[in-house]
């Protein structure tokens, strides 16, 4: 079924709704304004019924359908980089946050404002603090406190995909490993010993370890292990006693977060002495592709949409952990993300809102 079978004509202009909602700055932790605006804007439309959880805001349709989609989309962005208002030229759209992801929350407002009637019943869920520490996610304190706002039977997180679904996400794990020395002058070092120097094993360890790729429903995962930070030193004329390692590993859907910590330990712990230690500073389990779900299958089948493995972390797995199927589907290049040359185009913009749209005014069958 074509994604502009629920019809061609946009009810506004996208591209410049999305440069609207660009001006409104919304680093983390400073959504509030850019929240104040759309908790107004969904009041206003006399179909959703809304509430606002802190910085978080819900609307939902209660048509009584026999299905319920979830459209789900953070409000806030990186710190700008030079780039912290929109600017169009043509069909293109350069600022912060235009692909991660206010041309998604875009769709979602505008989805909201022209849909008063839906074949499925529909939430729209606008939430914080994405983009820092997932203790601070604005949807884990909406499933914490309210799961009943966000609960439904499909959800659809807009990130930018490039129009592409993007089935499950992998988990990820930062670890924080500490090496110890002793210190000494540097003009006698054989007194002492270099925490520094003992990052050689460790890091051969990391470098040659096993890298697993396999294939989940089809899907083609790719872990990864990586050091992220290395802090050491004392003074030039010091030996140092201690370096701290930071690693991150990306790791498949059919891990839990226990395996991949197994894992990682597995591969240092050879490198580690006493007085060493590890520990993990952040984890986040992943999420199976779940493309045998009817509701996920119908998705992609309608419009049409190749899939692929998301190999990054996202809020899919938030919704995965509570039951809810989910997958990543939204305008705008991932690899633009979070640089100072991210923009968004008109074409896949429309594309996205079109899809969605068909989604919401067609039944599932």
């Amino acid at each position: 079924m074509d994604a502009t079978d629920a019809g061609d004509a946009l009810p506004e202009d996208l591209l410049a709704l999305t440069a609207q909602l660009v001006d409104m700055l919304s680093e983390s932790r400073n959504e509030g304004p850019l929240v104040d605006w759309l908790e107004a804007e969904l009041r206003g439309l006399g179909h959703l019924e809304v509430t606002r959880v802190g910085d978080n805001v819900v609307a939902r349709t209660t048509q009584g359908r026999a299905t319920r989609v979830v459209l789900a989309g953070h409000t806030d962005t990186v710190p700008a980089n030079d780039n912290a208002h929109a600017r169009i030229e043509g069909d293109r759209l350069w600022g912060l946050g235009a692909a991660d992801m206010k041309g998604g929350l875009a769709i979602q407002l505008a989805l909201a404002r022209s849909l008063a009637v839906t074949a499925s019943d529909v939430t729209y869920v606008f939430y914080a603090r994405e983009e820092i520490a997932a203790s601070e996610s604005g949807l884990g304190e909406l499933l914490a406190a309210r799961p009943d706002l966000v609960s439904g039977d499909l959800a659809i997180i807009g990130e930018p995909t490039d129009s592409r679904a993007e089935a499950g996400c992998q988990g990820t794990l930062r670890a924080e490993i500490v090496l110890r020395g002793e210190r000494a002058h540097t003009a006698r070092p054989w007194m002492g010993r270099n925490a520094i120097h003992r990052l050689v094993p460790l890091l051969s360890q990391i470098t040659a370890a096993p890298v697993r790729e396999p294939v989940l429903e089809g899907m083609q995962f790719r872990e990864a292990l990586q050091v992220v930070a290395v802090e050491g030193g004392v003074a030039a004329n010091v030996v140092p006693d201690a370096v701290t390692v930071t690693l991150n590993h990306r790791f498949a859907p059919d891990r839990s977060a226990a395996d991949a910590e197994a894992f990682v330990r597995s591969v240092v712990e050879p490198a580690l002495e006493t007085g060493d230690s590890f520990r993990v500073v952040d984890v986040a389990a992943g999420a199976m592709p779940g493309l045998s779900n009817p509701l996920v299958a119908a998705f992609i089948g309608r419009a049409d949409l190749p899939v692929e493995a998301k190999l990054g972390w996202t809020d899919v797995a938030r919704f995965a952990a509570h039951g809810i199927p989910a997958l990543n589907f939204g305008p705008g290049s991932s690899v633009l993300a979070h640089t100072a040359d991210e923009h968004l185009d008109r074409e896949p913009l429309e594309y996205g809102f079109r899809v969605l749209r068909a989604l919401l005014t067609q039944e599932f069958r």
